[in-house]
């Protein structure tokens, strides 16, 4: 029915996956450069990359002709010609690129894109049943071709068409309500379904039931993620716990172990989103205070900080902030913004620079490794942790409090 799935979405946890941890963070302002050690050559001093001025990147607002009044997802389609965002109206907003002689119809910050709606007029518009949206958890998940897209805000489950934004079915009404979505990395007609209730159900579409119910969390999920190199489910609870299961019969699910952890650690600056780039090697981070990092993925060490300043225009808000960031499907150098005020920029390096900063040093003299894409992240209120699958063993992990 629904041909493919976001294959980004389905090998690394969503940014969504958002829990409540209280540890201690620090003023990214304050961050101090950090140097090699020491080799006698002053010249490889590494220093942290602060961009304060617009002209030290290259930014795109996206054109706006609907009225909202928050991002609260927001994807490109596998392709990286479009990008979908889900407002916390719980209507749908999408751009597309066009390809032209001097373009090649990808997402980039140095053309605009159209947003784009039928001749129909139609919006995708999901179903809010009888609570506020603008209260409601929003979720979706968009298939491999960007064909289909499955979304919710607190009510019923809706299945739309990209091509008409026609409603193809609704399906779940509440309560439970749903708070996560995930398509099924070898049948798209089975979705795991994250609920407010900490219930996982995983649901046939195409023949409306639920084919089994998960439990093990004891608050609403906040993420899930489909592993197709490890054959196993990962979810996310509001309850800081992780929880791996098997997804297929014949190959056994692994633990999870953290890998890494950053943590900030002098003023409260919490994270409101992050995401890894489309080679696993980056991580962007966006924060309250409304700057954006880049760290290693690797080793999650902070390589490039962009200030407010320089990514918001003087003309807005000092409340105005990111709310959630994508990632680029192919340019690893190039994430979007969802901001509270219902807008949305595409940031990229400069094309002479055509990279966030340098890398810092490698400690202990570790090499260079590469970052499975089924690695999952998880950003909590101070802290960002990545995770790695090892022991063949099902069972979870509670987060430090």
């Amino acid at each position: 029915m629904v041909g493919g799935y976001n294959a980004g979405l389905t090998e690394r946890l969503s940014s969504a996956a958002i829990s409540a941890l209280n540890e201690e963070s620090r003023n990214l302002a304050d961050l101090k450069p950090r140097m090699l050690q020491e080799t006698g050559d002053k010249s490889k001093i590494w220093k942290l990359t602060e961009i304060n001025e617009p002209s030290q990147f290259q930014s795109l607002k996206l054109p706006e002709h609907l009225r909202v009044t928050k991002i609260s997802r927001l994807i490109y389609t596998n392709s990286g010609t479009a990008i979908l965002a889900l407002a916390s109206n719980a209507i749908h907003l999408l751009w597309k690129w066009q390809r032209t002689d001097c373009s090649s119809g990808k997402a980039t910050a140095s053309a605009p894109p159209q947003l784009w709606q039928p001749s129909s007029g139609n919006l995708m518009t999901n179903d809010a049943a009888d609570s506020n949206p603008e209260e409601a958890v929003h979720c979706f998940a968009l298939s491999k071709n960007g064909s289909y897209v499955m979304s919710a805000s607190g009510g019923k489950i809706s299945l739309f068409k990209m091509m008409t934004f026609m409603t193809m079915t609704t399906f779940m009404p509440p309560p439970p309500a749903a708070t996560f979505l995930a398509f099924h990395p070898q049948d798209n007609n089975i979705i795991a379904i994250g609920m407010d209730d900490s219930s996982i159900q995983i649901y046939n579409v195409r023949i409306d039931e639920v084919k089994c119910k998960l439990k093990g969390h004891s608050k609403r999920i906040t993420g899930l993620a489909f592993s197709h190199v490890l054959s196993v489910l990962v979810s996310s609870g509001a309850d800081a716990q992780l929880y791996t299961r098997h997804s297929l019969p014949y190959i056994e699910a692994s633990k999870l172990e953290r890998v890494n952890q950053w943590t900030s650690h002098e003023s409260y600056v919490p994270i409101s989103h992050a995401t890894f780039s489309c080679d696993s090697q980056l991580i962007y981070a966006s924060f309250l205070d409304a700057s954006v990092c880049v760290f290693t993925g690797i080793h999650l060490q902070l390589r490039c900080r962009i200030s407010p300043d320089a990514h918001l225009p003087s003309s807005l808000s000092s409340n105005v902030r990111p709310l959630v960031v994508a990632a680029h499907p192919h340019e690893p150098n190039q994430f979007a913004l969802g901001l509270s005020d219902g807008s949305v920029h595409v940031i990229e390096p400069l094309e002479s620079e055509g990279k966030w900063g340098q890398p810092p040093p490698v400690e202990n003299g570790s090499s260079t490794i590469t970052i499975p894409a089924s690695t999952p992240l998880v950003a909590g209120n101070q802290s960002i942790y990545t995770w790695n699958q090892q022991l063949p063993k099902q069972r979870s992990i509670k987060a430090e409090m």
